[in-house]
C-alpha cells in the first residue's frame, strides 16, 4: 500500500531567494525560521532531527532525506505556490490595484446586472448588492490579489461566487478571493477599508471579523491548467484524495475536502483519515496558522503553531508503515519580523520520511514541481506538465 502525505506548512521559509534583490528587494535578508527562532524560544526537536537544523545551520546529523526548493512562480503567493507544488508552472500575471480597474469592474458588474456603487467617497472600492466589498488585497504582494469580502448575513456563499467570477473574468491578477464570513456586516467590513500604500485600497480582513468559525472562502487563480496537476491525475488513475487544511480551498480535485483551520483540528482530521484508508491514497494537509501568524507578525503565536506541528510528528512519523512517505514543506516564508505583513520570497525546506528513505541531502530543487513530478513517479501516476522527479535521490 502507497500512502503519501504532502504536509505544507504554510509560509515556513528558509532564507531570501537569491533574486530577492531585484525580484523583492524588501524580502533580501528575510528568513522566516530563523527570524522566529531568534525571537522566542522555540522548541522543535523533531523537525530538527529531521533535518531542519542541517539545511539551515548546518549541523546536526540529519534522519530523512532532506534539501530545499527555490520558488519557480513569481512573487510569494500561497495560490501559486500550491499551484506549482502540484506540478505547474504558473505564468506571470499581472499587477493592478483598483484605483486603475474599479470602473472597469463596476461596468462588467452591472453588464451582469448586478447592483454596484462606490460607498466611500473617493475610494476606489465597489459594493456589489449591498453585502460584497471589492477591493485590493492588503495581505499579499502589492496588486498581486483583488478581494471580494462578503457579509454572508446578506448574499449567501454561492451568489458571492457569481459575482467573484465575473471579477476574475475580467481582470488578470494572480488570483481572485472571495471570503465571507456571519460573523461580520457590510458595516464592519466597510469601516476597515484603508490606504496601505500609495493608491492601495482595501479591506482589512483580520479587523473585518471575517476569520474564524464560519469562514468561507473561494479562490480563483489566473492560467492555472487543474488538469494537468498532480491531484487530477492522481484521481483519474482512481486513487483518492485527501485535501485538508487550505488545500481544500487552493488545489481543484473532486475528493475530500475540508479547509478547517485551526492547527489541532487539522492534525486530527489528517490523523483521522489516514488510519481509516486502507488503499492507495494522496493527503495534501496545510497547516495555515503559521501563515496568519506571519500575517500578524506574531512570532510567539508561529512558535505555538510549529510546536504543536512538532509534538504530532513524534507520535505520528513512528507509525508510518512499508510504502507510506511523509513530505513536510512550505510554499514561500512569512518572516513576522522583517517590517511588513506580506509574505516573503524564500526558499522552502523539503524533509521526506518513509521506510528505506535513506538521509540524504538531494540539494536545492529549481522549483517546488519536482515535489509533484516525484509523488507521481512513486504512485505511478501520470507525470504533472511540470517538474522532475528526483525519486531515485532517496
Amino acid at each position: 500500500m502507497k500512502k503519501v502525505t504532502l504536509l505544507i506548512l504554510d509560509g515556513f521559509g528558509v532564507g531570501a531567494m537569491e533574486d530577492c534583490k531585484t525580484v523583492k528587494p524588501e524580502d533580501a535578508e528575510a528568513n522566516t525560521y530563523k527570524s522566529i527562532r531568534e525571537t522566542v524560544d522555540l522548541k522543535i526537536p523533531n523537525l530538527y532531527r529531521l533535518g531542519l537544523e542541517k539545511l539551515v545551520d548546518g549541523t546536526g546529523v540529519p534522519t530523512a532525506a532532506h534539501g530545499k526548493s527555490n520558488l519557480a512562480h513569481y512573487g510569494a503567493d500561497t495560490y501559486m505556490g500550491h499551484q506549482e507544488l502540484m506540478g505547474s508552472k504558473p505564468g506571470r500575471p499581472q499587477e493592478r490595484l483598483m484605483k486603475d480597474i474599479a470602473p472597469g469592474l463596476k461596468a462588467a458588474l452591472e453588464a451582469s446586472e448586478y447592483k454596484v456603487e462606490y460607498p466611500l467617497d473617493g475610494v476606489p472600492v465597489l459594493l456589489v448588492e449591498k453585502s460584497v466589498v471589492i477591493g485590493d488585497n492588503l495581505e499579499s504582494q502589492l496588486g498581486n490579489i483583488i478581494n471580494v469580502v462578503c457579509d454572508l448575513n446578506q448574499i449567501t456563499f454561492e451568489d458571492a461566487c457569481e459575482i467573484g467570477k465575473v471579477v476574475r473574468s475580467n481582470v488578470d491578477t494572480s488570483r481572485v478571493i472571495i471570503f465571507g464570513n456571519t460573523t461580520t456586516t457590510k458595516e464592519i467590513i466597510l469601516s476597515t477599508v484603508h490606504e496601505k500604500n500609495p493608491g492601495q485600497w482595501g479591506v482589512d480582513s483580520p479587523k473585518a471579523k471575517v476569520y474564524g468559525p464560519g469562514y468561507r472562502v473561494l479562490h480563483l487563480g489566473y492560467g492555472v491548467d487543474s488538469t494537468k496537476q498532480l491531484a487530477y491525475l492522481a484521481e483519474k488513475k482512481g486513487l483518492p484524495v485527501f485535501r485538508i487544511g487550505k488545500t481544500a480551498d487552493v488545489i481543484q480535485a473532486e475528493g475530500y475536502a475540508d479547509g478547517v483551520v485551526e492547527t489541532k483540528e487539522v492534525l486530527r482530521q489528517f490523523q483521522d483519515k489516514y488510519n481509516s484508508t486502507k488503499e492507495d491514497a494522496l493527503f495534501l494537509v496545510n497547516v495555515q496558522e503559521t501563515d496568519l501568524a506571519g500575517h500578524k507578525e506574531d512570532s510567539e503565536w508561529y512558535k505555538e503553531v510549529l510546536e504543536e506541528v512538532d509534538r504530532f510528528l513524534s507520535v505520528f512519523i513512528p507509525t508510518l508503515g512499508k510504502g507510506e512517505l511523509l513530505i513536510i514543506t512550505a510554499d514561500h516564508g512569512n518572516d513576522p519580523t522583517i517590517g511588513h505583513s506580506n509574505h516573503t520570497r524564500e526558499q522552502t525546506p523539503v524533509l521526506i520520511v518513509g521506510e528505506g528513505v535513506s538521509p540524504v541531502d538531494f540539494g536545492t530543487r529549481k522549483t517546488m514541481a519536482d515535489l509533484a513530478a516525484t509523488i507521481a513517479e512513486y504512485m505511478e501516476v501520470d507525470k504533472p506538465e511540470y517538474g522532475e522527479s528526483f525519486l531515485n535521490l532517496f
